[in-house]
């Protein structure tokens, strides 16, 4: 069976990010790899990206979920929706325990059969927003 960059992307997504399979990280991602998307306080390669993902672990059990994969030469861009529950301190914002979700973008550059960028815009005032509200709503 051939590999598609399609079909590493959908891999990556769930090895990675919904099963924290680290240890495939190097199945997927070149040595060069840049992520533009990650805080200016992480490395921009794929230590910052681990990192990024294990924080995120510790504020949301979290699962994502591709709506829309477009894939074209070396370019694949997702559409994906988070599914996530507030189990950490995230934006200053006490454990909640909630089921809340947002939606996002994902564009990797794939080369050689691995990504070498990513970029992402991911929508987390929505997640504050819930957060926020269901906050709001235990006051009254």
């Amino acid at each position: 069976m051939k590999t598609t960059n399609k079909s590493i992307v959908i891999n990556f997504i769930e090895d990675i990010w919904n099963l924290n399979q680290f240890e495939k990280m190097s199945e997927y991602i070149s040595d060069d790899f840049m992520d533009y998307s990650l805080p200016a306080t992480l490395p921009a390669n794929k230590k910052g990206m681990e990192q990024w993902i294990i924080g995120t672990g510790k504020s949301f059990n979290h699962k994502t979920l591709i709506e829309t994969l477009v894939s074209e030469n070396d370019n694949v861009i997702i559409k994906i929706k988070l599914e996530l529950k507030h189990i950490g301190v995230w934006r200053n914002i006490e454990p909640t325990y909630l089921d809340v979700s947002t939606v996002g973008y994902r564009h990797y550059k794939l080369e050689n059969n691995k990504i070498k960028e990513h970029w992402a815009l991911i929508d987390g005032n929505a997640i504050e927003n819930q957060l926020k509200r269901s906050n709001d709503l235990k006051g009254c």
